[in-house]
């Protein structure tokens, strides 16, 4: 029965089973029987003797490295014109100029097995040997495991075309998962190449350009411990929450938080839907729980108090001085409770990681640091609607607006003031708002 379902056969030749073909070869064996003895295939021996074998030339002793097989009877003069009159076979140089210089070869190199390891003849022969030895054939073959990695394996045209079609879209803030995503057939190649390409400058972009290629600061720990008021979280804290899920399992969770533009400026109040991470942000002149309160107001109204309390059940937020008025914040335009109100442990924003991983692309648009005085709430929907528009990894490449479309209806998405942005269209950079002012 044939051995070569075995899974040895698909596996590469280490440095033994090499010591074992050159043991072999030496006592004579053919390239069938080592194949049986290391259970590899007679053609993989075959490939790896002629591939790795290492040549060998006899001494040049009256014969000045002259290898040609004619060498005893040419009689070919002044082939490099230097008028020396003495016959070029001498002088040892004529093998790289001479056109009719043939190799001197043993012609038992020309069958199987292609070396000189178990031949008689080996210390006598005058003529270029070649053996294998499984040192160097291992050395050899590390070399080439090495090389076949090197070097660009496209064409620069090809490369071109990459260029062309991701540098405009990655210097409009797009992602290059992103761009992968929705440009996978005509690139033709693995994110692990364009970010090697990147690398080594074949691009028009730099990693610079690229809005992930930064370093998180390290937070500082506040080591002032002072006693404030947590009545606010008596019956919503992280472990309330957690109780509440289970007795609610098929809820939709929504996170908020605000992102500060400078301190006693405008801010935006952000909610994010967790299931399907879409967000809406909401600009308020100040970071009060009165400007929250207002704003909750204004998008129930928007919306509808029915579809409010059934989208808005449940929110979860971190312990900051604008959240701290559940009772206000649960209760809706009509005096009802519109819905729950629960908070994050301290220091523990990861506990609502979804918002707070939203919010960089956020600033990529409005970076940190920028007064957002001179916007208005046309601006952060149009901000928005593309960052609502950018597929996520995290969804399996989902839009975050097709899934908000079903879930909320496009009629309160018109309400909201969002519109889908094309892929290519995506702008996730700063002058994506600030070009009209």
């Amino acid at each position: 029965m044939s051995n070569k379902g075995n899974k040895h056969y698909q596996k590469h030749l280490t440095l033994l089973n090499r010591e074992d073909i050159e043991k072999l070869l030496k006592a004579g064996f053919k390239f069938y029987q080592i194949a049986e003895n290391i259970q590899k295939d007679p053609t993989t021996i075959s490939k790896e003797v002629k591939k790795y074998r290492t040549e060998h030339f006899p001494s040049n002793f009256n014969n000045r490295n002259n290898y040609c097989k004619n060498k005893n009877s040419c009689t070919i003069k002044n082939l490099c014109n230097s008028n020396c009159h003495s016959e070029c076979r001498r002088c040892g140089k004529c093998n790289s100029i001479c056109s009719q210089y043939e190799l001197d070869l043993c012609v038992k190199l020309l069958k199987p097995p292609y070396v000189c390891n178990a031949c008689n003849c080996y210390p006598q022969c005058r003529k270029i040997k070649y053996v294998y030895l499984a040192s160097n054939a291992q050395k050899n073959y590390e070399n080439s495991l090495i090389s076949c990695r090197e070097g660009i394996n496209t064409s620069e045209e090809k490369l071109q075309k990459i260029d062309q079609l991701i540098s405009p879209l990655i210097q409009q803030g797009q992602s290059i998962k992103l761009i992968y995503a929705n440009h996978k057939e005509e690139i033709g190649c693995s994110i692990r190449c364009l970010y090697n390409y990147i690398d080594m400058g074949l691009f028009s972009v730099k990693n610079i350009d690229l809005p992930r290629r930064v370093k998180y600061k390290v937070r500082n720990k506040n080591n002032n411990k002072t006693k404030k008021d947590y009545s606010y979280r008596i019956g919503r804290t992280y472990d309330d929450f957690q109780k509440f899920l289970i007795d609610n399992p098929n809820i939709n969770v929504v996170e908020m938080d605000t992102v500060e533009g400078i301190k006693g400026g405008k801010v935006l109040l952000t909610m994010i839907f967790r299931n399907f991470n879409f967000m809406i942000a909401r600009l308020l002149p100040n970071k009060t729980s009165e400007a929250v309160k207002k704003e909750l107001d204004n998008i129930e109204k928007v919306i509808g108090t029915e579809l409010f309390k059934r989208v808005f059940k449940c929110i979860l937020t971190d312990n900051g001085g604008e959240f701290q008025k559940p009772d206000e914040l649960e209760t809706s335009i009509d005096g009802s409770k519109r819905c729950w109100i629960f908070y994050c442990d301290a220091n523990r924003s990861d506990q609502k990681a979804k918002v707070e991983k939203n919010h960089e692309y956020i600033r990529y648009i409005i970076p940190k640091g920028t007064s957002m005085d001179n916007y208005n709430q046309s601006d952060i929907d149009l901000m928005m609607s593309h960052i609502n528009s950018t597929a996520r990894e995290v969804l399996n490449f989902a839009i975050p607006f097709d899934m908000a479309s079903i879930y909320l209806g496009m009629d309160t998405m018109k309400k909201l003031n969002f519109s889908k942005v094309h892929p290519d269209n995506i702008i996730l950079k700063p002058y994506l708002i600030n070009k009209k002012k």
